[in-house]
């Protein structure tokens, strides 16, 4: 078993000090390892939680839903429908009775694209888990929420 303390060579004051900055650390190397997979795709991690929450919801959704239902709540949750726009894989468009909302939905495109990154997606980053530690990390990362 890999212990993170050697990869970044350094010592901890207590094991809770330890943990944490292991969080960060294995957030970051998941976000590496997501970014590389979604390259070939054209599309962000974020890019695909808007895509999944789409296709997920089976209806158009309001942006602020969208934005709120993300895992990464990103500032730039706009940029990023704008570029999935352009991709063809979401179309927005106006609320009848009030101008001032725009409402999402995941086209054909998007939906194609989701069944093929689905097919593919990479389950290897957690291959040295079982789902009982898996359940268990889950629970405990909850915990500290």
């Amino acid at each position: 078993m890999g212990d993170f303390s050697k990869d970044i060579n350094s010592t901890f004051p207590n094991y809770k000090v330890k943990a944490m900055l292991n969080v960060i650390y294995t957030s970051n190397w998941l976000t590496s390892h997501q970014n590389k997979y979604f390259k070939p795709y054209g599309i962000s991690p974020q890019q695909y939680n808007i895509l999944r929450i789409l296709k997920g919801a089976g209806e158009a959704l309001k942006v602020q839903t969208i934005k709120e239902r993300m895992i990464e709540r990103s500032p730039n949750a706009t940029r990023l429908m704008d570029k999935l726009c352009v991709k063809n894989l979401i179309f927005r468009f106006n609320c009848e009775n009030d101008r001032r909302v725009v409402y999402v939905e995941i086209t054909e495109v998007g939906m194609n694209l989701i069944k093929i990154i689905g097919s593919n997606i990479n389950n290897d980053l957690l291959e040295k888990l079982t789902e009982t530690e898996a359940n268990q990390l889950s629970d405990l990362l909850d915990k500290i929420r």
